[in-house]
């Protein structure tokens, strides 16, 4: 079995990130994240004077924030610097305490969106992390149970209505070995657990057991509460979140879960639940080892999104299952088999609907993509790159950024595919694939002009212009809002009007990569206007129409612009295909 430095190796695309690369990678490890270049333009932050905080990403939709330090030795050494560890106590206090007007450039946005997150109760755990890839100390543990001590502090004084759970981490050698195994195995939460039933049935095959009985409500509630996602590793492609905010989601199920506990069972169809081994104690008590959900994702989710613990006489269905050999493709076919059964899916499973079906059978003829329409890998897919897939949470982004949606893009990447509203608004009749590449390849552009001005910026003294440029990317959610200010602008562009945003593309045979370059030329003429959008970001991407003020203001120079930058424009129309 290879290790997590192989695979880590392996992810070449993190190697401009430097030392970075390896907090990356452990984002993808613990949380799943499949996009990690999206993840960057924003999280980690460059130069001399980011005071001591190497990558601060936020997960609005999740409720967290890591806070990250990084360190990578090409020596092997006992363990890693302490002194790097009592680095992050500066780095909280220029986050969470400095005088936002005194904190550099560079972490300004990110010390601002934190605040703000805390502050409106956003963020429910803090993660504070020293990652490097040398043995774990108990020197690094003893610094960083003082950071820890610092940022408790910190959020009490500044913040004293706040309630953030603190958490540190000193994620080396041992901590990676133990991520990057979990994400190998369909089980990640292995802890005991012991359920009160009444009475159940066994059955056995050749190499697996199982016991059918069925649990108390309560009981997923708490294990949802305790693990959110994890319980869900078996079947994670397939589930995209239930949280308390969709008022959409699962509402059949919480309705009949809070109105008509007794009759829950005979209305539910129930869990597939594969565990490493359980024992049944006279039929009235059910302990096993390792938990997670194959098949009720969609139930658990809306169970454990309650506001309260549901009624003691809510059961559910639940069938055990425990292997009895390690044959992994005994239990891959459990984990196929198991989910494919489904018939009524939750709007939060978009995979198999018809919209994405068609639109990954249209992808096949697009050169160099990968598409899989809504299905996102856990940590064990997430780690292996896959140089031509377009994640789809990256592309839902994009559409909303062509919908003139950029406070979306940026807030709610996940609520685009769990929100019926947002789902339909993005993905429906209309959208095709190569609109999709045409959009996500924008988005790509964007980013990509941002890494050029940051590596230039490391080599030489930047030009004042450039210097602006690169002040613009440095605040969170500017790649969105530049994305969807040029869009904006398409039809000054081509020169026609744009009944159909969605029939804009540059064809079937234009694969992203090449569509990426398509888009560099307009980047050109338009990337002078990015100042103007400064105020859309101010205090966060949060404000509707301070956003649609800004972009109005890009578009009138754009407008203004356009004899200077005809032949561009001219170049650029006869690349798109829309009628």
């Amino acid at each position: 079995m290879s290790s997590w430095k192989e695979a880590y190796i392996a992810r070449d695309d993190l190697v401009e990130y430097g030392d970075n690369g390896l907090a990356l990678f452990s984002l993808a490890l613990r949380f799943g994240i499949d996009d990690l270049d999206t993840v960057a333009a924003d999280a980690i932050t460059d130069g001399s004077d980011d005071k001591k905080c190497d990558m601060v990403y936020l997960n609005i939709e999740e409720e967290y924030a890591v806070i990250a330090q990084c360190y990578f030795s090409n020596k092997e050494k006992s363990c890693a610097p302490s002194n790097k560890a009592s680095d992050l106590n500066t780095g909280i206090g220029w986050l969470l305490q400095r005088n936002i007007e005194e904190v550099p450039e560079r972490i300004k946005s990110a010390a601002s969106e934190i605040r703000s997150s805390i502050k409106l109760g956003n963020i429910k755990t803090l993660y504070i992390w020293y990652v490097h890839n040398l043995p774990e100390s108990q020197n690094v543990e003893t610094e960083l149970v003082t950071v820890q001590e610092t940022a408790k502090t910190a959020i009490s004084n500044q913040f004293p209505e706040a309630k953030v759970d603190v958490h540190f981490v000193e994620i080396g050698d041992g901590t990676l070995t133990s991520w990057y195994e979990e994400s190998l195995s369909p089980i990640l939460v292995n802890d005991e657990f012991e359920v009160k039933i009444e009475g159940g049935y066994s059955i056995d095959g050749p190499a697996w057991k199982s016991y059918s009985t069925a649990i108390p409500a309560q009981f997923l509630y708490r294990q949802y509460k305790n693990h959110k996602t994890k319980i869900f590793s078996a079947n994670i492609r397939d589930y995209l979140g239930s949280r308390s905010a969709d008022s959409n989601i699962n509402n059949g199920i919480r309705r009949t879960i809070e109105s008509d506990p007794k009759n829950f069972w005979v209305f539910n169809n129930g869990l597939t639940i594969l565990t490493h081994s359980f024992n049944v104690d006279n039929g009235k008590k059910l302990s096993f080892n390792g938990l997670s959900i194959v098949n009720g994702a969609q139930t658990t989710g809306a169970i454990g999104s309650l506001n309260k613990l549901p009624d003691k006489d809510a059961k559910v269905q639940a069938r055990f299952v425990a292997m009895t050999n390690s044959d992994q493709d005994l239990i891959h076919k459990v984990i196929q088999f198991n989910n494919s059964q489904n018939k009524v899916e939750a709007s939060d499973f978009r995979s198999t609907d018809k919209f994405q079906k068609r639109l990954k059978e249209e992808f096949a003829l697009i050169p160099e993509a990968e598409y899989e329409g809504g299905r996102r890998g856990g940590s064990g897919d997430a780690i292996r790159r896959r140089p031509n897939m377009l994640p789809s949470y990256t592309v839902g982004q994009a559409l909303a950024c062509f919908q003139q949606d950029p406070i979306v893009a940026y807030n709610q990447k996940t609520a685009i595919w769990v929100s019926d509203r947002l789902y339909s608004k993005y993905f429906n009749e209309n959208t095709k694939a190569a609109h999709i590449v045409c959009a996500y390849a924008l988005v790509r552009a964007v980013e990509s002009r941002k890494k050029q001005l940051l590596d230039k910026s490391k080599k030489s003294t930047l030009p004042s212009h450039e210097e602006e440029y690169l002040d613009y990317f440095r605040q969170r959610g500017s790649i969105f809002l530049l994305a969807t200010a040029i869009v904006s602008c398409l039809e000054i562009m081509l020169g026609r009007k744009v009944p159909n945003i969605y029939r804009i593309s540059f064809g079937n045979t234009t694969s992203p990569k090449q569509a990426e370059e398509n888009w560099d030329s307009i980047l050109d003429a338009t990337l002078p206007f990015c100042t103007q959008l400064n105020r859309g970001l101010t205090g966060g991407l949060k404000n509707t129409n301070t956003v649609k003020e800004v972009v109005n203001t890009f578009r009138s120079l754009v407008q203004a612009t356009t004899a200077s930058n005809k032949s561009i424009y001219q170049e650029f129309a006869t690349k798109i295909t829309a009628p």
